[in-house]
């Protein structure tokens, strides 16, 4: 069948704090764990109120120390915000760490607001192959070093696999054009999801990292023991995504029974959360194995931003348990 995997934010919820934040992802990951869940990612932001991944390697190392099995690893890192040396050095440290457990999925947005950006790298590039050329400088301080040229320590010679992710078609085309795995945040961007998907099989050209093309897709999944219960907790992730669609991003908010959209948030919902699979188990089993189907998707990556820490647990308890298809998959 096959693999599902999580892609955290590490939300931090009204009332609460970062060190609460981290302390339920690291629950969390334990249980994905024990669930069967293949990887583990978080996602690099910044100036984000509402989420506590800025400092995404040092959050990466907090989950991987605490578990044993589960790949673990960025969903993505946001590239332009750094010298692709220093991220080499970071993966090549985590990959000494933990080793055959680290992923490195790499995205060309900032992750933020302009001011943030300056504040994170100050010579931002505006150069359209600037995230392909730093893409490509990155994936040498893996290879073997060579005499006379500058090596990262650790990262040379590491075996630390690389994503491309996107919501266009320029991280497919990449990702095709360098023989990568290709993330889609279909979980936030859905719009170009077929397109793009598209675009990367018919384009993909083989690479000593993966042979065939690999489509990880995003999801966002919200399970519960009913499907209107899953409907209730799913209002704190929609109150997030009208917040930060309406310039006001903030924690992540408690559900609400008595929450009503007017026609332009419930527009701005409706084309965020296409990708979703929100109810029982059994509603929740039929949309993802409806959108596999349609996507042909090697993996599925779920997020699920939820407000209550057992009530998340419970989630992807019961989205792991689903059925699903019954697929040979070779894994990167």
């Amino acid at each position: 069948m096959i693999p599902y995997s999580i892609l955290d934010l590490a939300p931090i919820v009204e009332g609460g704090d970062a060190a609460q934040a981290l302390r339920c992802s690291l629950d969390l990951a334990r249980h994905a764990e024990r669930w069967g869940y293949h990887r583990y990612w978080v996602a690099e932001h910044h100036g984000m109120p509402g989420v506590a991944s800025a400092a995404t390697a040092v959050v990466i190392s907090h989950l991987a120390a605490g578990t044993s099995r589960i790949r673990v690893g960025a969903g993505g890192i946001m590239l332009p915000n750094h010298a692709p040396l220093v991220i080499a050095e970071q993966f090549g440290t985590l990959e000494s760490l933990y080793p055959g457990r680290i992923d490195l999925g790499l995205g060309r947005a900032p992750g933020t607001d302009p001011l943030t950006s300056r504040a994170l790298r100050r010579t931002l590039d505006s150069d359209v192959d600037a995230f392909p050329r730093d893409v490509l400088e990155l994936h040498s301080y893996f290879q073997p070093h060579q005499s006379g040229l500058v090596q990262a320590v650790p990262g040379a010679g590491l075996n630390v696999p690389i994503w491309i992710l996107g919501s266009s078609l320029y991280g497919a085309e990449l990702a095709a054009a360098l023989g990568l795995p290709y993330a889609f945040a279909s979980h936030f961007a859905p719009a170009q999801l077929m397109q793009a998907i598209e675009l990367y099989r018919e384009r993909f050209r083989p690479s000593p990292q993966l042979a065939r093309p690999y489509v990880m897709a995003g999801v966002t999944a919200i399970a519960a023991d009913t499907d209107e219960e899953a409907r209730f907790l799913a209002t704190s992730v929609e109150q997030a995504i009208v917040n930060l669609r309406t310039g006001s991003p903030g924690r992540l908010p408690p559900p609400s029974r008595t929450l009503r959209w007017g026609f332009r948030e419930r527009a701005i919902l409706d084309q965020v959360l296409s990708c979703s699979a929100i109810g029982s188990p059994k509603t929740v089993a039929r949309w993802l194995e409806e959108f596999t189907r349609r996507t042909s998707a090697d993996e599925l990556i779920i997020a699920a931003q939820i407000f209550g820490h057992q009530a998340r647990l419970r989630s992807y308890e019961l989205t792991a348990v689903v059925d699903r298809p019954k697929r040979a998959v070779e894994m990167p």
